[in-house]
């Protein structure tokens, strides 16, 4: 491929035209560069399971737009995904709920469990990804300019180590009371410019009680 090597730890394919990942990609690499193409789906593991040593993966401004990431088990050390600029609608990090007696699903314990930075900006979401919580090592999510309409009580929930949320210039309209509480280390930003609120929020930002907190609320239609 046309992609560019520096040494055995940074693949460089970004401005390559790809439609697809390399097959023939090390996977010692530790950083790789697959932004602006034209890649349309990207899956995981490739069924082998063998883990890659990869810490920083950017996917954006590609034409991706649906992305499952519980096929993730082989990126143990992945630290940093950048999906902005793709066209994602569906965002899956759950396993569905299996039929009673069944235990054809599991819960997903080896899910990205060192990923600390998830970018979902300029994508097409009307919700919150459901699972988030899963990503236990989750430290800021960047989810603006998408479609988002409302925050509700579990979409944040079990996401113990959560410090920032940027939800800028979306359409939300609702935040639920509780949709912060258990968020204990939020402590830098959450970020609310440019959407649709109406109504204070009082009731959200007592119920955080974080003196380091950082709200910005702007350009909303109150």
């Amino acid at each position: 491929s046309e992609c560019r090597w520096d040494g055995q730890l940074l693949l460089n394919c970004s401005f390559t035209r790809i439609s697809a990942i390399p097959e023939d990609t090390s996977q010692t690499a530790v950083t790789a560069d697959l932004s602006y193409n034209n890649i349309k789906t990207f899956v995981c593991s490739d069924g082998r399971n063998e883990e890659w040593m990869l810490k920083h993966l950017n996917l954006s401004n590609n034409l991706i737009s649906e992305l499952n990431l519980t096929t993730c088990t082989n990126l143990p050390n992945l630290e940093t995904l950048n999906l902005s600029g793709n066209a994602i609608h569906t965002l899956t990090l759950e396993m569905p709920t299996p039929a009673h007696g069944s235990k054809k699903y599991s819960i997903v314990d080896r899910l990205l469990p060192a990923l600390k930075v998830l970018s979902v900006e300029r994508n097409n979401l009307n919700t919150v990804p459901r699972g988030l919580g899963l990503l236990q090592s989750l430290q800021t999510v960047h989810m603006s300019s998408n479609a988002i309409q409302q925050i509700d009580p579990k979409d944040f929930q079990n996401c113990s180590q959560l410090k920032d949320i940027h939800l800028r210039n979306n359409r939300i309209t609702k935040i639920h009371p509780d949709a912060f509480r258990d968020l204990n280390k939020l402590q830098v930003v959450v970020d609310l410019r440019e959407n649709a609120l109406t109504v204070p929020l009082p009731q959200i930002l007592v119920s955080l009680n974080f003196f380091q907190l950082e709200v910005y609320l702007s350009k909303n239609t109150w």
